[in-house]
Order: structure tokens, then C-alpha cells, then sequence
């Protein structure tokens, strides 16, 4: 007798005629995939377990009136008169007109009421002439300290596209103003 007839273990197995194929590596776009849909199924997961972790819970509608106690459109308080003398004074009332109604060019005041440099000073003037044309001169010589040779404030002000820079001459002519003691 042989030994291979009394071993109680089975004879190995013989390879079959498959092949073993070596894992490759994967690209970025698909391993994104795999956690993009790995991701999708925990959250899935994570909202059904909401909605039965939450199903006994009464809910009903809430009114917003309730809640919200201040204005939904944000508001910019006037400043501080921090400008003693008139003409500095117009000439900060004008700047803050014009952060708070808007800016516009081509125009005094355009459909939706915002305003050019000299509309917003023509406003803030309130009917003194003179306190107006003092403030557009004011305005008119910081222009020209900053810019050089410009004609006019409309048309320092309708050169611009934007308002930041027509906004803040406004303001620095306060200032100017101010040092002048005007």
C-alpha cells in the first residue's frame, strides 16, 4: 500500500485554465465616482433615518411675522455730523444720499431715484443756491487735485461706470471742505 491511499486529506486540486488578472489602478475621475456615489448613498441613508427619526415630531407652519423683528432690507443709518461748517456738512449729507439712494449717471435722478453727484448735492442743499454752488466748487477743485483738468462735475461724473469713485470724491470734498472751514 501506498502512503498517497491512506492519507485521509484529498489530493491537491489542479490549476484550472483561468487566468489571474492584477488589480490596476484607478483614475481620479473614477475613484471620484466611486466616493461621489458612496457619499450619495450615506446621505440617502442619513435622510430617510431623519424623516423616521423625526416622523412623531408635531410640526406646523411658521409665520414669519413672528419671527423676523427687524427690516428684511438692510438700511445704512446716517452718520455722525461729524461736519460742523455748511458746506462740509452738505457735502457728507449728499455722500451718505448717495450710499443709501444710489448713484446714476447721464441723469439728475433716474427712474428708480438714484442720483448723480450734483443731483444728490442739489437735494441735500434743500433750495440755498449758494450753499450748493459753494459745495460744487469744493467738489469740483478735489476733482481736479486727484484727476487734473476736468470740465465739470456731470461730466466727471458721467465719464465713470461705476459709483465708487464719483461716491468717494463726494466724501473726500467733505473733507476738503472741512479744512478749509467752509
Amino acid at each position: 500500500m501506498s502512503h498517497a491511499a491512506l492519507s485521509p486529506t484529498p489530493p491537491h486540486p489542479t490549476p484550472t485554465t483561468q487566468t489571474a488578472v492584477a488589480p490596476t489602478d484607478l483614475t481620479i475621475e473614477e475613484r471620484l465616482a466611486f466616493v461621489n456615489a458612496a457619499m450619495t448613498a450615506r446621505l440617502d441613508e442619513a435622510a430617510v433615518a431623519y424623516e423616521v427619526n423625526t416622523a412623531h415630531i408635531d410640526t406646523r407652519p411658521v409665520d414669519l411675522a413672528d419671527v423676523v423683528t427687524v427690516p428684511l432690507t438692510p438700511t445704512l443709518a446716517p452718520p455722525p455730523d461729524c461736519y460742523t461748517t455748511p458746506v462740509a456738512a452738505l457735502l457728507q449729507r449728499a455722500h451718505h444720499r448717495l450710499l443709501t439712494g444710489g448713484w446714476c449717471s447721464g441723469a439728475l435722478v433716474d427712474e428708480e431715484g438714484a442720483r448723480c453727484m450734483l443731483g444728490a448735492i442739489r437735494a441735500e442743499a434743500h433750495g440755498d443756491g449758494g450753499l450748493e454752488s459753494s459745495a460744487v466748487s469744493v467738489l469740483l477743485d478735489a476733482i481736479r487735485r486727484q484727476f487734473g483738468d476736468v470740465d465739470s462735475v456731470p461730466s466727471f461724473n458721467d465719464a465713470h461706470q461705476s459709483a465708487r469713485v464719483p461716491i468717494r470724491m463726494v466724501d473726500r470734498a467733505a473733507g476738503h471742505a472741512d479744512a478749509r472751514g467752509l
